[in-house]
């Protein structure tokens, strides 16, 4: 019917065009024309919204906002967000920023007077704190840098042996006799102890049954290939089997081989730190 709203087709050869309604009643471009201009404001309003995600976070909030945002994060995320961007780096290694991470502090003399050293969250739970955290002049986010590639480092160096004492136990695969005479087997006392002394000399506690009493002498084997590349790396004492070397998430060492093996003993409250005082890896 006329009256029905709907559709009304053109009849050809009429005297009078008649239009064409929608089921809305309105006209067909005008109803092209709203969902065409709803389209491009959809289309619009998407484009701006990963404009907005796409921007650096940097630049939308500020930096003091970013700063108080990288306080409440962890040392290894603020380590991270400082290769991102320039602007990034700056926040990421400024000392105030690094402030609120401290977790324990260690006075030690430093060209001739008393210096404060600072390790950082992440060091909390380690064995060793490496001496390059008592880098003088450095930020706190170097000497954390540092502390981090150090723990990292499996190349022993002779400071490494002397700076700790070192648990020495016996293997399954070594012979009975001396498993009985290692309290650690027998849980009849501590483990046995072990000394690697400066002037390259190894001794043990008095008393200690497996001890001899023979002169004992060490020496760190390292050998090359290609550019600089290590082949073989370990530790021999007199002409006895060599000592392999490997490092734990804890950062302390440890070294062995077929019969028995070398533990370091933890030590992060020692006063400046251990190891060597330049970079070794």
């Amino acid at each position: 019917m006329a009256a029905a709203r709907g559709i009304a087709l053109d009849t050809e050869g009429s005297g009078r065009k008649r239009k064409r309604y929608d089921p809305g009643g309105g006209s067909l471009p005008e109803a092209k024309r709203k969902r065409s201009y709803d389209e491009e404001a959809a289309a619009a309003a998407e484009v701006g919204k990963r404009e907005r995600l796409s921007k650096d976070p940097l630049e939308v909030l500020g930096m003091d906002m970013m700063m108080r945002i990288l306080e409440l994060s962890d040392a290894c995320s603020v380590a991270r967000c400082s290769v991102v961007s320039r602007g990034w780096h700056e926040i990421a290694v400024s000392d105030h920023l690094w402030g609120p991470k401290e977790m324990i502090t260690v006075y030690s003399k430093n060209f001739g007077g008393i210096r404060e050293v600072v390790y950082q969250k992440l060091l909390k739970e380690k064995a060793h704190i490496p001496l390059l955290s008592n880098l003088h002049r450095a930020s706190r986010f170097a000497a954390y840098s540092m502390c981090v590639m150090d723990g990292k480092r499996t190349r022993i160096t002779k400071e490494d042996l002397y700076d700790h004492v070192w648990e020495f136990r016996f293997k399954k695969a070594a012979p009975e006799y001396w498993r009985d005479l290692d309290p650690s087997w027998k849980c009849s006392g501590p483990p046995m102890h072990r000394y690697f002394n400066p002037d390259g000399s190894h001794t043990a506690d008095f008393g200690d049954k497996v001890w001899g009493g023979h002169e004992c002498t060490y020496s760190i084997i390292t050998s090359y290939v290609g550019k600089g590349q290590i082949r073989d790396h370990y530790v021999r004492i007199n002409r006895w089997p060599p000592l392999t070397v490997s490092r734990k998430k804890d950062w302390s060492w440890e070294m062995q081989n077929h019969l028995y093996r070398y533990n370091s003993v933890p030590n992060a409250e020692k006063d400046g730190g251990t190891g060597p005082p330049f970079p070794a890896w």
